[in-house]
């Protein structure tokens, strides 16, 4: 038994809301009852049997601590940055420490939650009773440490993705944070090993992945702002949310005292979502909804658009944001960014939003769904995986891909599945769009895969729910 999770986006409370520990009890449970589901298997004669599973594998899909969400990277001139690892020992060590620091702070801040995750592959919390004559033994009690019952190992992978990239990377230093998310997360990964980003990196996620026919990988790969070719290095989508997306609620928190005195405390609370809206394009369009819906004075919305303004121009002249503008690509990530960022020649906060809009609906590619470019990999055309698996979306979906006939191996059916987030979403209202109106919600998605008859010989099952957030 295979479960899938990824995009929890844990962060160290510096920034917008992550999801509680009562996700994580809840998750807890739901695997008890899928440990005893697993156990009633279809054997070759078409019997169903109750046979205990003994061991179970939950597969961290990417982006589960989030290093890049933190205001602690500071905005005081020289503060280290992603983008300085490897550009030399100073930079690449300052970068290091900071990584170190951050990733302290997120294990502090959920360390309630890690708890309950952790207990997973402690032995006590997955049991289930003993079977006697293909059914579970009627003397033994259904409690998790009841008499009798049997513990189930549970088995904790890790593999990254664009938000905690930083532990794909080789070095004691690293060692040394990995050894404490092990700890933190009861993981089973060997931490002097780089935590893997592609599942062929680690022979024991290559292999946990074929014994049940899945394909599972991040999926940033496949998202040009979040990825550059390989995963020991930065990308656009850092600076993006480092500069912009982390510093804009501080710096508009910053003249409370100021230019913006009186604005509602509120919006301050509301920009402090900003990354949580999806996708992440049209966040002047939630800045200028939010601005409108709780803000009445002109000037108070002047001010606001003003520090905006002063952000991306900052953002724009980064050499590292520079760099990857390029005179032979003519639509650019770059120049996309330009095109909706700059405001400074009169164009409205929503006027921008709309420009966002479009340029996020006439990509190459939905921003929320990937099946696409499952169809590419070559584990799908030879048809080795019968599921494959991406995360970084925060958009849950399964997508029917391909049925094949063979003579030896029958029916073949191959189907996407996106692993979702466990995160709160704000996603834009689509009656009106030109409202700039959003709806927010807590998502949380799971997945799992069976095999050796387990789940009465069902392969998969996929689970997403929703939690409304307080009026």
């Amino acid at each position: 038994m295979l479960v899938i999770i990824s995009d929890l986006h844990l962060t160290d409370g510096t920034s917008g809301t992550t999801i509680g520990t009562g996700a994580f009890r809840l998750f807890r449970q739901r695997l008890r009852d899928m440990a005893y589901d697993a156990s009633w298997r279809l054997i070759p004669s078409g019997k169903v049997v109750y046979d205990p599973i003994k061991k179970m594998d939950v597969l961290l899909l990417g982006d589960i601590l989030d290093v890049i969400r933190s205001t602690k990277w500071g905005w005081q001139k020289n503060a280290p940055r992603p983008w300085d690892y490897g550009q030399g020992p100073p930079k690449t060590s300052r970068v290091t420490k900071k990584v170190a620091e951050i990733t302290d702070a997120i294990l502090a801040n959920n360390s309630a939650s890690l708890a309950v995750l952790r207990s997973l592959s402690q032995g006590k919390q997955i049991t289930l009773p003993p079977a006697k004559k293909n059914k579970p033994d009627p003397a033994v009690g259904w409690a998790p440490g009841a008499k009798g019952r049997k513990p189930v190992t549970v088995r904790l992978h890790y593999m990254v993705g664009n938000h905690d990239w930083f532990y794909h990377l080789p070095g004691k230093h690293f060692d040394r944070m990995r050894l404490d998310i092990k700890k933190a997360l009861g993981l089973a990964n060997n931490h002097r090993d780089p935590f893997p980003h592609d599942p062929e990196e680690s022979n024991d996620i290559e292999s946990l992945q074929q014994d049940h026919a899945v394909f599972a990988r991040h999926g940033d790969i496949y998202d040009s702002f979040n990825f550059e070719g390989h995963r020991d290095a930065s990308s656009l989508g850092d600076a993006i949310v480092i500069e912009l997306l982390n510093r804009f609620p501080a710096a508009v928190e910053k003249e409370l005292k100021g230019r913006l005195k009186g604005l509602p405390p509120f919006v301050v609370e509301g920009l402090r979502e900003i990354d949580n809206v999806r996708p992440l394009l049209l966040v002047p369009m939630w800045i200028d909804g939010l601005l409108n819906s709780l803000c009445p004075d002109p000037k108070l919305i002047k001010g606001v658009k003003e520090i905006w303004n002063e952000l991306v121009k900052a953002f724009l002249k980064l050499k590292f944001v520079k760099d990857r503008d390029s005179w032979l690509h003519p639509w650019d990530n770059v120049d996309k960014l330009q095109a909706a960022l700059r405001f400074s020649k009169g164009i409205s906060l929503q006027t921008a939003g709309r420009l966002l809009a479009w340029i996020n609906d006439s990509g190459l590619k939905r921003p929320d769904s990937y099946y696409e470019d499952a169809l590419t990999e070559p584990n799908f055309k030879n048809r080795t995986a019968r599921f494959l698996v991406y995360g970084h979306t925060h958009h849950h979906e399964i997508v029917p891909l391909d049925v094949s006939h063979h003579p030896k191996q029958g029916t073949i059916e191959q189907i996407y599945l996106n692993s979702g987030t466990w995160r709160r979403v704000y996603k834009l209202a689509r009656l009106n769009t030109k409202d700039e109106e959003f709806i927010g919600y807590n998502v949380l998605t799971y997945l799992a895969f069976f095999n050796n008859g387990e789940r009465r010989g069902r392969p998969f099952e996929a689970w997403s729910g929703t939690l409304a957030p307080p009026a």
